[in-house]
């Protein structure tokens, strides 16, 4: 039984989101709590859960250039055109409101944005499910989203090479 794009797409989504969570999650334990000693205020498995929607959407984006690229190398600067912009106008380097409200509001529909909010949220001000809900599930949708259109244009790529 051959396998579909939906199967293909999903084992690339959770075989990297699986390597990147768990790198995460020591990371997070052995050098930040253990070696320098920052005190985490919140929750460390509601992060966690924050941090795969976040690879979810961000590998959902990820397959979507895929599927635009033709080749490697143009993926390769495709990549970087997108997620320098992304990492650098999240919030994480810079206040968000020191941006342009034009680049604020296009930022929300990045997932970067809401996995910074949470994060912030979550490890430094020992926030619950309760405050950062909206943050999960914006991710949430915009991995669903992309995922979606990556699979419809995946789907279409496949049936041209046959």
């Amino acid at each position: 039984m051959p396998v579909t794009p939906f199967e293909i797409m999903m084992a690339k989504v959770w075989s990297m989101g699986l390597v990147v969570l768990v790198v995460s999650g020591l990371s997070l334990m052995l050098m930040v709590k253990g070696v320098l000693g920052v005190p985490i205020e919140g929750s460390i498995p509601l992060f966690m859960l924050g941090v795969a929607l976040s690879l979810f959407a961000t590998t959902s984006i990820g397959i979507f250039m895929g599927t635009i690229a033709r080749s490697m190398p143009q993926l390769g600067l495709l990549m970087i055109l997108v997620l320098l912009p992304l990492q650098m106008l999240s919030g994480g380097s810079t206040p968000r409101e020191s941006m342009p409200q034009a680049v604020q509001d296009i930022m929300l529909t990045m997932p970067t944005t809401h996995f910074v909010s949470l994060a912030q949220a979550i490890l430094y001000r020992g926030a619950g499910l309760s405050i950062v809900w909206p943050q999960f599930l914006t991710l949430l949708a915009i991995g669903g989203v992309f995922f979606l259109i990556a699979l419809l244009r995946f789907r279409k790529t496949i049936g041209t090479m046959a």
